[in-house]
């Protein structure tokens, strides 16, 4: 399944980050008949099976039938698969599965793993059910976090938006950082900017469903429509950082907040074509105004806060 494509593992932050003497240790534990926990599929529309948890056991599995450790450097070499990490005394210890005679090879083959398979049966055009499953069965040492699981379970041409927006340099500009945040915080702040500026009439809490199910909506929307947001996206980022510069423009003094950073962008994206020559000061006393420093941090996730704020930024810089 794995070589002809059926098994799919999903672009998650967390790659493969398991050391050769753990995974050794996974395949002795399979040959000494040491219970192993299951791995979890989510069978999608393609009938594809998407890994939801166990892919570091998974790809050790892989690799070591194989023969050759994880993939290959930037030079072509390959470190080969063979048993570190075991007592030495093992009969296994330093042995590559084309070493090991035919018992154990077929040993080997016939282990099993048992697999539990999740499918999106009802409703089925909704599938933040099967968002909430992968959060919940994300048994890994450290969790994933929204915007990850939504890159695998909404994969798609939005999605290879989203990661392709947050490579625009204004917009690392706009965050003050040149990295990518490990855990997709920054993806996610595209996200919410245009679930936002597209379906604010229908939001309502919580606010990660809201974005999920905008995301399901569009996984693979016409090239119309990413066109249009790349456009609009890129515009909006070039005029902010045109008028407030390039260090840090939306957060000078402090930590980034994502409601400053929704509420200015979306009243940019509305208004691309009429920016004020004194916007940098309107920047400036909104985000001193009393009633917007309540609006971005109380309950900035209730419905009325959220169209309280968009409405007061778009008034306050394009008014």
């Amino acid at each position: 399944m794995w070589k002809d494509g059926d098994i799919e593992i999903p672009e998650f932050q967390r790659s493969y980050v398991w050391t050769i003497s753990q995974a050794s240790r996974l395949i002795e534990s399979f040959l000494m008949g040491l219970p192993i926990p299951p791995v979890f599929f989510y069978i999608d529309e393609n009938q594809k099976n998407l890994v939801i948890d166990g892919r570091q056991r998974l790809q050790s599995i892989f690799y070591f039938f194989e023969g050759y450790f994880k993939e290959a450097d930037t030079r072509g070499n390959r470190k080969e698969f063979a048993l570190e990490g075991i007592n030495p005394s093992s009969k296994w210890y330093k042995k590559k599965f084309s070493d090991f005679d035919d018992p154990d090879q077929r040993q080997l083959k016939n282990t099993v793993l048992r697999t539990v398979l999740v499918k999106q049966i009802n409703p089925k055009q909704d599938h933040t059910s099967i968002y909430h499953i992968f959060e919940r069965l994300n048994t890994g040492g450290t969790a994933l976090q929204d915007q990850e699981v939504r890159n695998c379970v909404f994969g798609g041409k939005l999605n290879d938006l989203l990661s392709k927006l947050n490579d625009y340099e204004n917009w690392r500009f706009l965050l003050g950082k040149n990295g990518k945040d490990p855990r997709q915080k920054d993806v996610q702040l595209i996200l919410r900017y245009m679930a936002l500026f597209h379906d604010l009439e229908i939001y309502k809490r919580p606010m990660k469903d809201f974005l999920s199910k905008f995301m399901d909506k569009n996984t693979n929307p016409p090239i119309s429509f990413i066109e249009a947001e790349q456009n609009r996206f890129q515009k909006v980022c070039d005029l902010i950082v045109s008028h407030l510069g390039k260090d840090r423009p939306l957060n000078p003094k402090g930590p980034l907040n994502p409601s400053v950073v929704d509420s200015v962008m979306i009243a940019f994206a509305k208004h691309l074509d009429s920016c004020p020559s004194d916007i940098s000061s309107r920047v400036e006393r909104l985000r001193s105004n009393p009633e917007f420093q309540k609006l971005i941090s109380k309950a900035t996730t209730d419905q009325s806060t959220v169209n309280n704020r968009l409405k007061l930024a778009e008034r306050e810089l394009f008014g």
